[in-house]
């Protein structure tokens, strides 16, 4: 029976904290609003048909079948391991450090799907609950509140909250535009990096994502070095953001700030922290499972104390350990997976172009950024976010604005296509081309 609790209006209401009652967590955004609406009227093929298609989350579903297949055949996996005693090692606590096992699994496996060309230590493996923990854990270490981190636009809205909310850091934007497919360019990283100093806020970092950013599409490898300069001249950290790192179409396609460093003899490496997740390349967000690895050993020693608070459950541990160890069962899933969404990227960027919609040229990740400019009716944020509104509610596709974003050019959405079904992407797809027809008819 549920606790009814009577509010006394004549008392002032008891004071939270200023972390609790701040607004940057950014819940607010369209980005979780459209989420929302996803939440109170999902499709359904048979028991709603005409409800949101969800077109808002980057989920990788489109390989559940591999990794259903390998449990059926390996039990064991998911066992607790072998009689009383493998039970009780699981059960009881384990420390900060993660298991052995599972540490070797993710670096191993980080250095596949990275095509064998960067190598990665076990030891500098620190897991955490998710790539959300592991990026505010590396903020909290790297920057003191009133600090700021530099992150190129278009980026993640979630990062708003991961970076901002609890540990009270500055996000400085680096402004770049459609006219370089927003590649990020050094007059772009120095305009922010200035912008910084004018509001006189200290700079303690950049932070990329490669190839997670809205645009699904890798970092060139020329790009990556020159952000590797900037931060060396201002003497910064670079957090490179790879959890989308095994979802490019073609391991040649993506460079890690690995490779670089690498190439470099590690010079100037203590400065470089690399972020990633098994929660789009293996789509299992519901795991928690993400990693730093840094090359500073300060970092890493750190990291591996705050980690405490996001520790990964031993049972999952064991379970993915066993998965990745399994160099057939991986060597196939990254081969078939990559083929998988390289399939559906090119059902949705057919399907926008049938309807008269232009994307930007990905290679990577499960979203495409498409130009819906030309249906503005008036080239701004507020006619983006009219638009983004009619689409949500009577379209019923949740598509993430641009600004949601912090994109400067008005008018680019973000789609996500590896989230459902080929016949719900149909669908979709057949929604958005009635929909721009209509408009045009307007």
């Amino acid at each position: 029976m549920a606790i009814e609790i009577e509010q006394q209006q004549q008392q002032p209401s008891v004071g939270l904290s200023r972390v609790a009652v701040s607004d940057t967590h950014g819940e607010d955004s369209p980005y979780f609003a459209g989420w929302k609406a996803y939440d109170e009227n999902p499709y359904h093929e048979l028991d709603n048909p005409s409800g949101v298609i969800q077109m808002g989350l980057a989920e990788n579903q489109v390989s559940f079948d591999l990794l259903e297949e390998y449990l059926e055949k390996h039990p064991e996996a998911s066992s607790c391991g072998e009689g009383k005693s493998g039970f009780r090692e699981n059960a009881l606590f384990q420390d900060y450090h993660g298991l052995k096992s599972f540490r070797q699994a993710m670096a191993g496996f980080m250095e596949e799907i990275r095509g064998g060309r960067a190598k990665f230590d076990p030891d500098r493996v620190v897991l955490t609950a998710g790539a959300t923990a592991a990026n505010e854990l590396l903020t909290f270490i790297l920057a003191d509140p009133g600090d700021a981190l530099l992150v190129p636009t278009p980026y993640y809205p979630g990062f708003d909250r991961d970076l901002r909310w609890r540990t009270g850091v500055k996000i400085v934007p680096i402004h770049c535009d459609s006219s370089n497919n927003f590649q990020i360019t050094p007059q772009a990283l120095e305009a922010a990096y200035k912008q910084a100093q004018a509001m006189n806020v200290k700079v303690r970092g950049v932070l990329i994502t490669n190839p997670s950013n809205p645009l699904g599409a890798t970092i060139q490898r020329s790009v990556l070095e020159e952000i590797l300069n900037f931060v060396t001249r201002k003497n910064i950290h670079l957090v490179s953001d790879e959890i989308y790192s095994g979802s490019a179409f073609s391991s040649s396609e993506f460079i890690s700030i690995a490779e670089i460093l690498e190439s470099r003899g590690y010079k100037d490496c203590e400065r470089v922290h690399i972020v990633y997740s098994l929660s789009k390349d293996l789509g299992l967000p519901g795991f928690r499972v993400g990693t730093i690895y840094s090359y500073n050993d300060k970092v890493v020693t750190t990291a591996r104390r705050m980690s405490s608070f996001t520790l990964i459950s031993s049972q999952t541990q064991h379970l993915l350990a066993s998965m990745l160890s399994n160099k057939e069962f991986t060597e196939n899933y990254v081969k078939v997976n990559r083929e998988r969404l390289r399939k559906r990227y090119d059902m949705i960027i057919e399907g926008l172009r049938n309807a008269g919609i232009e994307c930007l040229k990905g290679n990577a990740g499960l979203f495409c950024w498409m130009n819906l400019s030309p249906l503005l009716e008036t080239n701004t944020r507020e006619g983006e976010l009219s638009l983004w509104n009619v689409i949500l509610n009577q379209v019923k596709l949740n598509i993430s604005p641009g600004s949601s974003c912090h994109c400067s050019e008005p008018g680019w959405f973000r789609v996500c296509f590896a989230n459902m079904s080929e016949q719900t992407l149909e669908i979709a797809l057949k929604r958005i081309q009635d929909f721009t027809e209509q408009r045009k008819l307007q």
